[in-house]
């Protein structure tokens, strides 16, 4: 399957997080296209095909293909989506190198914010809807992350369990993996992973898919190990930037992401959560002076 902007279910434009997030599906010669076209989207704009293809290292007819495995008609249509996308923006410096404590905040607010945006593109509504649709069904959900993708597992099990559903998100990939297994339709066993490569994460997947439960992922890339075995993938994150681990701010968008999940579910059983919302905030009351 082509990971192009066909895919995306959109709410809204953003042709470079379609062609961040298509990337690790590409074939290496349409890889060294995209990581051009990445590198300086205003540039493309005002470039030749053969100018691209010279700058990847690769063939004129290598970059028109490319251009359609993104889900464009060709590279004339790709540089009107660019341009139309704002796309031509001057950039800021990658690296920061040289910009002082003041500019590094700035830098790193727009960043988040600019992927908020960004993932308007990427987060298909169908499979939003679907995802809201399975957690509102569930018996129980599971979620499941480690590293940096493990507080916002366990961060939305705690939301979703204050609002009335069986959540859970075990802290021991062991544990993750036996009780993935142990599911049963309609569970649902919750994903959360940037790069969706993460062994831990995808075999507890996997586990639950032949549990026969239904299987989410948040993820940063459209095409990945896991999603292979994923029903629902919400495609959300976005570029980071030096001396940031891995996926701060791919963290932001999954967590915004499960936010907008929990608010649904709540809103479509309305009942159920208002009750099991008043218990929390009982017990919480506990535990302030």
């Amino acid at each position: 399957m082509n990971a192009g902007a066909a895919e995306f279910g959109v709410l809204g434009g953003g042709v470079l997080p379609r062609i961040r997030a298509a990337l690790p599906a590409l074939i290496p010669s349409d890889a060294k296209v995209a990581r051009a076209i990445l590198a300086d989207p205003g540039g493309v704009v005002h470039l030749s095909v053969g100018d691209v293809a010279a700058a990847a290292g690769t063939s004129a007819s290598t970059v028109v293909r490319c251009c359609q495995r993104l889900g464009f008609r060709g590279f004339q249509h790709l540089k009107i989506a660019l341009a139309q996308d704002g796309a031509s923006r001057a950039s800021a410096r990658p690296d920061g190198s040289g910009d002082s404590p003041r500019e590094v905040l700035g830098r790193v607010l727009l960043s988040g914010a600019r992927v908020l945006q960004d993932s308007l593109s990427t987060v298909g509504v169908r499979e939003f809807e679907e995802a809201v649709g399975a957690l509102r069904r569930a018996r129980r959900v599971l979620f499941v992350g480690v590293g940096t993708s493990a507080p916002l597992a366990q961060d939305a099990a705690y939301r979703f369990l204050t609002a009335g559903v069986r959540a859970e998100a075990p802290a021991d990939v062991h544990t993750q993996h036996v009780a993935a297994r142990l599911l049963e339709p309609p569970d649902v066993c919750f994903a959360v992973s940037h790069t969706g490569a993460t062994r831990e994460t995808v075999a507890s997947v996997k586990a639950a898919r032949e549990s026969g439960a239904t299987t989410i992922a948040v993820t940063s890339f459209s095409r990945s190990p896991i999603t292979d075995f994923t029903g629902i993938v919400l495609v959300a994150g976005g570029p980071e930037v030096s001396f940031r681990l891995e996926a701060m701010t791919s963290r932001i968008a999954h967590l915004s992401v499960l936010d907008a999940l929990f608010v649904a579910v709540a809103l479509q059983t309305r009942e159920r959560a208002n009750v099991a919302l008043d218990t929390t905030a009982d017990v919480l009351s506990e535990h302030r002076y």
